[in-house]
C-alpha cells in the first residue's frame, strides 16, 4: 500500500466587519479593489469608506511564498478621505501578517489571517484493512432462546 503524501495548504483570508456584519473572503487573485463603490472587487458598506479605499495587491517574497500588501487609495494613486490605520498606526501602504487589523472608518474593519495546515490523504474505501467497530450499546442487551 503506497502513503500519499500530507499536502501543505495555506489560505489567504480577509475578515470584514462593516454595517453589514462579517464576512470572510479567501484570496486567491492578484490583486483586489476594496470600498464601497459597486466596482469594487470587495465591496464594504459604510457611509465612513471611500469609493475606493483601499487596495490589495499579492507580492512574493525572495523565498518563493506569497502574501498581500494593503495600499490606501487606488491604483492610481488617489488616497482615501479617511486614510487606513493598521494595528492602530496610520500607514499608506503595509505588508499584511497574520493577525493585523485595519481600520477604514468609524465600526468598519477587517482582520487579515494567514492560515497555514496539513491536508492529511483519506484511505481509499477499498482498503482491506478497513473494519467497522461497533459499538456495545448497539447490542441487544439480553438474548432470547
Amino acid at each position: 500500500m503506497n502513503a500519499k503524501p500530507v499536502k501543505h495548504r495555506e489560505d489567504h483570508v480577509l475578515i470584514i466587519i462593516d454595517g453589514k456584519g462579517q464576512k470572510e473572503i479567501i484570496l486567491i487573485d492578484q490583486a483586489y479593489s476594496l470600498g464601497r463603490g459597486q466596482q469594487c472587487d470587495i465591496r464594504i458598506n459604510s457611509q465612513f469608506v471611500s469609493r475606493h479605499h483601499a487596495t490589495l495587491i499579492k507580492r512574493i517574497r525572495d523565498d518563493g511564498s506569497d502574501y498581500y500588501r494593503i495600499i490606501d487609495g487606488d491604483s492610481t494613486g488617489k488616497v482615501s478621505v479617511n486614510g487606513l490605520l493598521v494595528n492602530g498606526r496610520k500607514v499608506l501602504f503595509h505588508d499584511l501578517k497574520d493577525g493585523d487589523k485595519v481600520i477604514f472608518g468609524p465600526q468598519v474593519s477587517a482582520v487579515y489571517q494567514h492560515r497555514q495546515y496539513d491536508v492529511f490523504p483519506t484511505i481509499p474505501p477499498d482498503d482491506p484493512f478497513d473494519i467497522t467497530l461497533i459499538d456495545p450499546a448497539m447490542i441487544d442487551g439480553e438474548e432470547e432462546d
